[in-house]
């Protein structure tokens, strides 16, 4: 590679990275988080799921209950498992009965708890993991905006990532062996931010181009709708397999009710290890009512083994049948695939433990590709001005970026001693405890204050989670592992590794910072 077209590749990666890093590390950070959403959402609410990916229901009783609360007869009723939580959602579509009131008549949607048969609106059973999971696709802004910018920033970093490893490629090998502690600072980053890139390169690449693929798509299928399909965006999304079929509405009442669970069942028996998370209803109590029961095998048999089977409720017969035991199609392929490696889920939880590990791994060479920025541009041949302007703008981003560890952690806390804390507390406390921590390191004037207090604070606090759990819910450890709260469990035992993790760095510093000294 010639000295013009290095240089040129060099300066795209420093300023793509430069740009986006805030935004980025937000992301890296909340989403290591989000992979234990369900985990999380589980531990605050003091639930527990025995079997995931599966709705655990009795079916006939449910919509039996339905019924007695409001008329069901006519709608569409779809039933689905987004999380490995106790609630499920469900969501009835407006009533094809003409001689129903507009309001009787409305579409609705709830969460149905599985085991208390209690029901919640999104915003009562909101959880901080959803929170969490939200915030790391800036779900929190106006829609759509918060998706668009996260895809753009996915995009940015997909760039920053291919132009970093052109960049270093001719010395990739020997430099990833290369680490000198005891040199000058700037090349203690360059080692560190090269050698912890090339280990997460794979990660951190999937994640940009599945996250680009995610938030951006709408903006990619808006041109073929117009180009291909004359603007008709339904017969997209049809052919694209995100719609339902339609059936007709025959306004004549079934003479004998169907049973569910045994339609249910029958998916079961057919496909070995198939687990059922969605059933969608179509014209309750109708002769035109059918029923599509629909999920995926166990990911240890086929990482993407999604079918379904659709019900002529009126005569019992298949109208139709998605194999999930065949070879998967390429449509199926590139949607299920996709998902899985963004979501990590097929893996159970050494999967995900090792890409919160290389969530938190991206952070930091995030972090050491602004600090390789700083101390690049710390020469004497730079004027003071622009030196002071420099060290503002990294003095920000660590601020901004490090207060987040310390505010999740407290979070944590708040939702067990205010439970449930809702959306709207939790929305004051993190956003107005982060914008107050900012304001406070950015004040303190200090990188290497900001860098290990947030560490040893939110590491303090981190220990304090259990304990708080256990005094707020009697969910103490030795009680969660007895009886199996796996879910519980995990968190609590997450926190407190995290913590010591994060002491035993607090006291690296501590011994660095004593050596500079009596160097000095």
């Amino acid at each position: 590679m010639n000295k013009r077209t290095y240089n040129i590749l060099f300066h795209l990666h420093t300023v793509s990275g430069i740009v986006i890093s805030v935004a980025l590390y937000v992301i890296f950070f909340t989403g290591s988080f989000a992979f234990f959403r369900d985990e999380i959402a589980n531990w605050e609410r003091g639930h527990t799921v025995e079997v995931a990916e599966e709705i655990q229901l009795n079916f006939d009783e449910t919509f039996q209950e339905m019924s007695n609360k409001k008329s069901i007869y006519s709608r569409d009723i779809e039933l689905k498992h987004y999380y490995n939580e106790q609630n499920i959602g469900v969501n009835l579509g407006a009533s094809k009965d003409t001689l129903l009131s507009k309001e009787k008549a409305a579409r609705s949607f709830y969460y149905l708890n599985t085991k208390d048969k209690t029901t919640t609106d999104y915003v009562s059973s909101y959880s901080l993991g959803e929170f969490l999971y939200r915030l790391h696709f800036f779900a929190q802004l106006p829609h759509p905006f918060g998706y668009y910018l996260s895809g753009f920033v996915a995009f940015f970093f997909l760039f920053a990532l291919i132009t970093g490893i052109v960049v270093h490629w001719d010395k990739i090998i020997s430099n990833f062996y290369v680490f000198r502690p005891m040199t000058k600072l700037k090349t203690v980053w360059t080692d560190a931010h090269t050698a912890l890139g090339v280990i997460g390169f794979p990660f951190q690449f999937i994640y940009a181009v599945t996250g680009t693929f995610f938030m951006l798509k709408m903006l990619l299928i808006a041109p073929t709708a117009l180009a291909l399909y004359d603007g008709d965006d339904k017969k997209l999304y049809e052919d694209l397999e995100y719609t339902h079929p339609e059936f007709e509405f025959e306004n004549t009442p079934l003479e004998n009710p169907v049973s569910i669970n045994a339609l249910v069942k029958q998916v079961k028996e057919n496909w070995k290890g198939f687990k059922v998370n969605e059933v969608h209803i179509f014209n309750y109590g109708d002769t035109g009512m059918h029923v599509s029961v629909s999920g995926n095998l166990n990911y240890k048999d086929k990482i993407n083994g999604y079918g379904y089977t659709i019900f002529n409720a009126a005569d019992n017969s298949i109208h139709s049948v998605k194999d999930p035991t065949k070879k998967t199609s390429y449509l199926d392929t590139v949607k299920g695939i996709f998902y899985r490696l963004h979501l990590g889920d097929y893996g159970g939880y050494g999967l995900r433990i090792i890409s919160f590990i290389l969530g938190l791994i991206g952070c930091f060479v995030i972090l050491s590709g602004v600090l390789i920025w700083l101390t690049a541009r710390n020469k004497k041949n730079i004027p003071p001005k622009k030196k002071k302007f420099n060290e503002a703008v990294v003095r920000y981003y660590l601020a901004i970026c490090l207060s987040l560890y310390p505010i999740t952690a407290l979070s944590f806390v708040l939702v067990q001693v205010i439970n449930p804390a809702g959306m709207s507390l939790l929305y004051k406390f993190y956003f107005i405890g982060w914008l107050m921590l900012i304001i406070i390191l950015i004040l303190k004037k200090d990188n290497y204050f900001t860098n290990k207090y947030t560490l040893l604070s939110g590491s303090i606090i981190g220990l304090t989670i259990p304990i708080v759990n256990g005094i707020c819910t009697g969910n103490w450890i030795w009680v969660s592992y007895a009886k199996g709260y796996d879910q519980i469990l995990f968190i609590d035992v997450f926190w407190i590794v995290l913590s010591i993790v994060g002491l035993l760095i607090v006291g690296k510093l501590n011994v660095n910072e004593k050596n500079k000294k009596s160097k000095n």
